[in-house]
């Protein structure tokens, strides 16, 4: 595929179908994703990700219990504190067309907690990737992660895969780390549910709305 192709149809997908994604395949994948340039060539990643369906079960199966006791989130790197416009504003379209997709009411506010909660199922998908970082290489070492996940998710998608970065997956670093026998001084960034898509599910049936260059682009011509 161009790569025009491959950014345009790529997207977030929220259903997956029960199949693994074959080793040669995801090998091929994380080969791609290798190559994504970094600060002094420093390859700060450390992805975690679960090579079978039983392994992202075992995985799923004891998030989903530890977030259903109750323990409370203590990401390694905080979140947005609110949002101001216009990122509210494109928030709030995002989530709209998802829960319009899913036939999820505004007033509905247990339908879209019940929803969020599906990224803690890692949406069912078969295979996840989690993304550590040493702590010592601080933001640079994250803008470096956030450049191999878009390699990682344009690779998966050239390969017929599909993919949702997640950064509710970070929420829980304490227990990803232990679960994942991970040292303490690896920060978990962002996890990416990842698989072949459910094209039946309706949550894969909607599409985000992107802004022009004109509206996000300061032009200098003088």
């Amino acid at each position: 595929m161009h790569f025009e192709d491959l950014i345009r149809q790529r997207y977030s997908a929220r259903a997956f179908q029960d199949r693994a994604v074959p080793e040669p395949t995801l090998r091929a994948i994380l080969t791609l994703a290798q190559h994504t340039p970094s600060w002094c060539n420093t390859q700060p990643w450390e992805p975690v990700v679960t090579v079978t369906p039983a392994a992202t079960d075992r995985f799923r199966a004891a998030l989903w219990a530890h977030v259903q006791a109750g323990s409370p989130p203590r990401p390694d790197h905080p979140f947005p504190v609110r949002y101001e416009e216009p990122h509210a504003t494109r928030r709030k379209r995002c989530g709209g067309a998802l829960y319009t997709a899913l036939g999820i009411a505004r007033e509905n506010k247990r339908g879209a907690f019940e929803q969020t909660l599906k990224n803690f199922r890692l949406f069912e998908a078969p295979h996840v990737l989690l993304m550590f970082c040493h702590e010592s290489l601080g933001f640079y070492g994250g803008v470096d992660c956030g450049l191999y996940l878009q390699s990682f998710l344009l690779a998966a998608q050239a390969h017929g895969v599909q993919t949702c970065a997640q950064a509710a997956l970070a929420t829980y670093p304490d227990f990803t780390r232990t679960y994942f026998d991970v040292p303490a001084d690896r920060k978990l960034l962002f996890g990416c549910s990842f698989g072949y898509a459910d094209p039946d599910d309706p949550a894969n049936n909607f599409r985000t709305e992107r802004e022009s260059i004109e509206t996000q682009v300061r032009w200098i011509d003088h």
